[in-house]
């Protein structure tokens, strides 16, 4: 296999191939890949379960159904492909699905890489891996990852393999915008079961929109040099404001309740479990300590970091609007 990462010469139309192309994630970087001028055939490639719907398809993009934890689906599926930006993760307390997704899926689809040739895989992994915090303008090899759920420890191993076959991994933290159905929705939950901020809001967090990260990936998949084989970075919005401060910008771009009142993590963490819900106590800890993560990599690609948080939640308002909207049961629910 061709070294990935490999300093050689990118053409700006070399093939890539999104695994994951209908995710959150996924979903926006092959919105990058083609945003500034249609792709030729066969240079945008996505691996999907099932091909989206036309109105939600994204046009130039070549969708190949598929399935990570079946490698008989990946045959050939890298043939051609320069780039692969692995976007596929599991998310979820199922110890043999994170496995089987995670680690195995990520397996497979380097091996279809290796066969193919790829010249370039980049994994989008979470700053999750490096467990209990604080973690304070942490650099990448600062902290030995020591990650606390099946989530993070498959997603570390995936990370491992990446690395051992000479990927690029970027370790994204809070990751916010159209598509977002786990971090603002759940920070929208808990504002709503307890209105109250842990630690009064102090903590400070790295955050960086999806739009953002998709440009970041979408530039590292065509720059002309890539990255030193095998090394991890991250993909961090600069801008690192306390939780108080996103609360409140939600609250002006979403009309989202911001509260006054600040409780101590132990009491916060009592009157929450007084009131059952999606969000579980251990996200509402992650919010209570500092988590900021140094990312210069936004300087090394010369790929800017975006506008700013508040230009990004103004751009995502109207479908976190929708998204966080109660929901009117059918006429089959009531009866």
């Amino acid at each position: 296999m061709n070294p990935h990462n490999r300093l050689r010469p990118a053409r700006p139309d070399a093939a890539v191939l999104v695994a994951g192309g209908t995710g959150f994630i996924g979903s926006a970087a092959l919105r990058a890949l083609t945003g500034d001028r249609p792709p030729r055939p066969g240079a945008v490639k996505a691996l999907v379960r099932r091909v989206p719907e036309a109105s939600s398809a994204v046009p130039g993009v070549e969708y190949v159904t598929g399935d990570v934890t079946d490698p008989a689906a990946l045959r050939g599926l890298c043939d051609g492909i320069h780039t692969v930006l692995h976007c596929v993760s599991y998310i979820g307390a199922d110890e043999a699905t994170c496995q089987a997704v995670n680690v195995d899926g990520t397996r497979t689809l380097l091996a279809e890489a290796e066969h193919a040739g790829v010249h370039r895989t980049v994994l989008v992994s979470t700053t999750a891996v490096y467990g209990a915090g604080p973690h304070r303008d942490l650099t990448e090899h600062e902290h030995t990852p020591a990650p606390t759920s099946a989530t993070s420890r498959t997603r570390l191993l995936a990370e491992q393999a990446v690395l051992a076959a000479g990927g690029t991994v970027l370790r994204a933290p809070l990751v916010y915008g159209t598509g977002d159905v786990w971090f603002v929705p759940a920070l929208a939950e808990l504002l709503q079961r307890v209105p109250a901020l842990p630690e009064n809001g102090r903590a400070r967090l790295s955050l960086v929109a999806v739009d953002d990260l998709a440009r970041l990936l979408a530039t590292l998949a065509r720059a002309s040099e890539a990255l030193p084989p095998g090394t991890v970075h991250h993909a961090a919005h600069p801008h690192t404001p306390t939780l108080r401060e996103f609360v409140a910008l939600l609250g002006d771009t979403l009309g989202l309740p911001v509260p006054q009142d600040g409780l101590t993590l132990d009491d916060y963490l009592t009157r929450l479990r007084q009131t059952p819900g999606r969000a579980s106590a251990h996200q509402a800890g992650l919010l209570a300590e500092d988590r900021w993560y140094r990312s210069p990599l936004w300087s090394r690609l010369d790929c800017p970091p975006g506008p700013g948080h508040r230009i990004r939640l103004g751009e995502s308002a109207a479908w976190y609007r929708d998204a966080l909207a109660p929901r009117t049961p059918a006429a089959s629910d009531s009866t």
